[in-house]
């Protein structure tokens, strides 16, 4: 039997008078709002409410309905989701419950979401999926090129460090649709159409081929495929390049002249890149200028995705992913997964698990009955939000624990109030250049919510599985143990050195800021692994746009709002206006509209209601919306779930869309 729709009523959309002078209808701006949980809820029947509970109780509900899952249908019938924004700790016992408890690896995160390529095409190349350099290496750097990624918005504090470089004398490109506010700072703008990233960085790296600009030393010592690569992007002129991408030739020479030409330079990549259905691929082109020039394994010169969330990445290096142990040990490797089977007296399934992408496919077939979700909220992050609530409406169980009643939250058999990880937690957590810098709880939880730890180990418990950890130490030094890479980064050692750098075996010497010095050894034995090419191919957007659909809509983020607002919506901030399709004033000619004016943006997949707002950085043809305020426009019902077949990370920044004025029925009404 299926589950009744538990689907949350839409929240109201009160709407005033039309507005003559504006040439549309006003509607109520206010954002939701999110009440702190401070006690657990549970839900009697199946199409019953959410009430209060004890914990006793909501915890016995949890684990009876991960128990009977499993009994009935496998370990397999479950997953968990982990948080990238709690601490290393807290992602390190969510991934071993999985495995040792559950006995699956089905464990996943937001990193799917997000930058999953970015890891794939990094290992790929590398062998190790974090960012190769520091941030203060962008302060001393020649050259800095931010592709797909408006960093003064999305990664306020990386960008401080971009400022500084080039207030020391660093040029900086920008590769991206949208005149951006970073784009402002930059010499040039390459303002390329969406999804032609690939056919761009293969321009590029023709016209350093045959201007004979490419590094000819590193590329034969340190790299494989270079013939091949040179052959596939021979066909990538600069007028192919041109008419591809709408770059002018002149530009797209400059950037490669310029990048080739420095003696250090920093490439930057952020969702522009990584969330399309070919992500891994976009990020194995951008590699590749790197490889052909040398800017990789040098203080200064490398390659840097910028992740957005405060522990994306060390989520991943705890293990809450379905391929790789704790510190990026891979499963399949007989000798990894016996180590930790050892340590966690257990056995480890010897395959992967299933990825947040295909954990929402087999909600639908029924293969995935039971659901850990923390500290997440697929149910409007993930690419067509509204088939995502479906899926997970119908699952036997689903046991959320968060620190607010998120949507995803509503719809849960069991809601366990946890703590604020960035406040009221003590442990770790791993930024973008691979920096592991302590967290310390500074206020005390509300009402009954408790460390996402001690929730873990009562479920656990509850499960046969009796788990005592003191503190976050000493998950911590569980963690170092089983990790050659963070072995010698004790608690006392990150707080003498204010956090360490991965990889640290060493709990003498201080690792080195960058990563792959060995590619420019001499000895072959010193070396190491030659880094490949990747030979990857130009590959359109799925979601193509014509007639019906004449727009192309991208999404991303703003400087006053995080994720789907569930935290930052609640709190006030000047720049802060709410939710608008934003178009060009061309496109807003065109259509007839003027900002304010509320339209119905649709898609192949669903359709919204929301006010315009003109941006003069954007060209004509694209459109540009976020997923800050889903409770006002739900944006994710636009995009869609085409996913990278390597990382699985769905293409949020290319749908085709359309844009059309109400008529206005019933004074004012719809």
């Amino acid at each position: 039997m299926t589950k009744p729709d538990r689907t949350p009523t839409q929240p109201g959309r009160t709407r005033t008078q039309p507005d003559p002078a504006r040439g549309g209808r006003k509607r109520d701006r206010a954002p939701k709002t999110y009440t702190r949980l401070t006690h657990p809820l549970v839900r009697e029947s199946r199409d019953g409410p959410l009430r209060a509970a004890s914990w006793d109780e909501a915890l016995a509900r949890a684990a009876d309905g991960f128990r009977r899952a499993r009994d009935a249908h496998g370990p397999d019938a479950f997953a968990l989701l982990s948080c990238a924004r709690a601490t290393n700790e807290m992602n390190y016992v969510a991934q071993k419950f999985t495995r040792v408890v559950m006995g699956t690896n089905n464990v996943d995160s937001c990193n799917r979401t997000c930058h999953a390529p970015s890891v794939a095409g990094l290992s790929a190349a590398f062998g190790s999926g974090g960012g190769t350099s520091s941030y203060e290496e962008v302060e001393h750097t020649d050259l800095v090129v931010m592709w797909g990624s408006n960093a003064r918005f999305a990664h306020p504090i990386f960008f401080q460090h971009v400022l500084k470089g080039i207030r020391n004398g660093a040029r900086m490109y920008a590769v991206d649709p949208r005149r951006t506010s970073t784009a402002e700072w930059a010499e040039s703008w390459l303002g390329l159409n969406v999804g032609t990233d690939i056919a761009l960085a293969h321009a590029v790296g023709r016209e350093i081929i045959h201007a004979g600009l490419h590094n000819t030393a590193f590329v034969e010592r340190a790299t494989s495929g270079f013939e091949e690569y040179a052959a596939l992007v021979e066909p990538w002129t600069l007028t192919l390049a041109e008419k591809v991408t709408g770059v002018p030739a002149a530009a797209i020479r400059d950037l490669a002249h310029a990048y080739a030409t420095a003696e250090r330079a920093q490439l930057c990549w952020t969702l522009g890149i990584t969330e399309h259905h070919n992500g891994t691929d976009n990020v194995r082109a951008l590699i590749n200028l790197a490889l052909l020039t040398g800017h990789v394994g040098r203080y200064g010169a490398g390659v840097q995705p910028l992740r957005g969330q405060n522990n994306v990445q060390g989520g991943g290096d705890m293990g809450a992913i379905p391929n790789r142990l704790p510190g990026f040990q891979d499963i399949l490797d007989d000798g990894h997964r016996q180590k930790f089977e050892r340590a966690w007296d257990t056995v480890i399934q010897p395959r992967y698990g299933m990825t947040l992408t295909d954990m929402f496919e087999a909600m639908e077939s029924g293969e995935l009955r039971a659901v850990y979700c923390i500290g997440e909220n697929p149910a409007q992050s993930e690419a067509d939000s509204e088939q995502a609530v479906r899926r997970l409406s119908a699952l036997d169980h689903l046991v959320v624990q968060d620190i607010f009643l998120t949507r995803t939250a509503e719809l849960a058999d069991v809601v366990l109030p946890a703590t604020a990880a960035w406040a009221e937690t003590d442990g770790t957590t791993t930024n973008s250049e691979r920096r592991v810098q302590r967290v310390r709880a500074a206020l005390a939880p509300p009402g009954e919510a408790r460390e996402d730890i001690d929730i873990i180990c009562e479920v656990a418990a509850r499960l046969g599985h009796d788990w005592k950890f003191a503190d976050a130490e000493t998950v911590w030094n569980e963690l170092r143990s089983l990790s050659p890479d963070h072995f010698g980064m004790t608690y006392d050692r990150l707080e003498e050195h204010h956090g360490l750098q991965w990889p640290c075996p060493d709990t003498e010497r201080l690792p080195s800021s960058f990563l792959h010095g060995r590619l420019w050894e001499t000895d072959p034995a010193l070396r190491g692994r030659r880094a490949p090419f990747g030979l990857v191919k130009d590959d359109p957007p799925v979601d193509l746009t014509d007639e019906s659909f004449p727009l192309r809509l991208t999404t991303g983020r703003r400087l006053d709002s995080y994720n789907t607002g569930v935290q930052s919506g609640s709190f006030a901030s000047p720049l802060r206006r709410g939710e608008y399709v934003e178009l060009c004033p061309e496109d807003a000619e065109r259509y007839g509209v003027v900002v304010g004016e509320e339209v119905r943006v649709s898609s192949r997949r669903g359709a919204v209601l929301a006010p315009v707002w003109v941006d003069p950085g954007l060209r004509p043809g694209l459109a540009f919306m976020t997923m800050h305020f889903p409770d006002e426009v739900d944006t994710n019902q636009l995009t869609i779930e085409a996913n990278c077949p390597i990382a699985g990370t769905a293409e949020f920044k290319a749908s085709a869309i359309r844009i059309e004025k109400l008529t206005a029925v019933g004074g004012g009404q719809l």
